[in-house]
C-alpha cells in the first residue's frame, strides 16, 4: 500500500501560479488550508442577494469601514478566501500592501444556496480559527441568516438562526439595522 499525502501549498506559491499564468485570471478559484477550490456557480438569487446587500452596506457604512465584495482576505494556515462580503476596518494604506487580515476583519459574510455544506463546514472553522469575530451565512436555501460568533479554535460557541422580517445590526455598527428581508430575493415563477 502505497502513503500517499495531499501537498499544501504556500499563499506564495499560489500568487506565483496566478502570475505565471497556470491559474489564468479571472478564474473563480481560492486558497483555502493549502489546497486550491473551484468556487461554486452563482445564480442569479446569489448574484442579487449579494449586489444588494453591497450596495446596501456601501451606503450604511460610507467612510467608516471598507466594505468589500468577492475580494481575497489573508489567514493563517496558506488561506487566501474570497468571502461574498467582508467589512473592515479602515487602513492608512488602503489595502494596497496586503489583503485584508484577521485583525482587520470586522465581518465576513458569505451568500450560500450550491455551496451551504462547504461554507458551514469548511469556511466556519477556517474563519473561527483564524480568529474572526463574526461570520454571517445568508442561506439561501432556507431564506435565514445564520450568525456564528465567539470563535473558541476552530469553532463557533455561539450560532444564531434570524429569519425574515427581522433586523440584526452589524458588529461594531450598532446603530446600523438592516432588514434581513432585503437579503433574500424572491424568485419569480
Amino acid at each position: 500500500m502505497v502513503n500517499t499525502q495531499i501537498r499544501q501549498l504556500t499563499s506564495t506559491e499560489y500568487y506565483q501560479m496566478m502570475e505565471s499564468g497556470i491559474i489564468r485570471e479571472g478564474e473563480r478559484v481560492e486558497l483555502v488550508l493549502g489546497q486550491i477550490f473551484t468556487m461554486a456557480a452563482k445564480g442569479t438569487r446569489h448574484t442579487l442577494s449579494t449586489r444588494k446587500l453591497f450596495k446596501q452596506l456601501l451606503a450604511l457604512i460610507g467612510d467608516r469601514a471598507d466594505v468589500q465584495s468577492q475580494d481575497p482576505i489573508t489567514l493563517p494556515n496558506n488561506s487566501e478566501p474570497e468571502p461574498d462580503i467582508v467589512i473592515a476596518r479602515l487602513r492608512s494604506d488602503d489595502y494596497v500592501n496586503s489583503h485584508p487580515s484577521p485583525a482587520d476583519i470586522i465581518l465576513v459574510i458569505e451568500v450560500a444556496d450550491s455551496s451551504i455544506k462547504f461554507d458551514r463546514e469548511t469556511k466556519a472553522p477556517l474563519y473561527a480559527a483564524a480568529g474572526i469575530s463574526e461570520y454571517w451565512i445568508i442561506n439561501l436555501i432556507d431564506d435565514r441568516l445564520e450568525i456564528y460568533r465567539q470563535p473558541e479554535g476552530d469553532i463557533y460557541t455561539s450560532i444564531e438562526i434570524v429569519t425574515p422580517p427581522r433586523s440584526v445590526s452589524l458588529p461594531q455598527f450598532p446603530e446600523i439595522s438592516l432588514n434581513i428581508s432585503d437579503f433574500f430575493p424572491a424568485s419569480k415563477t
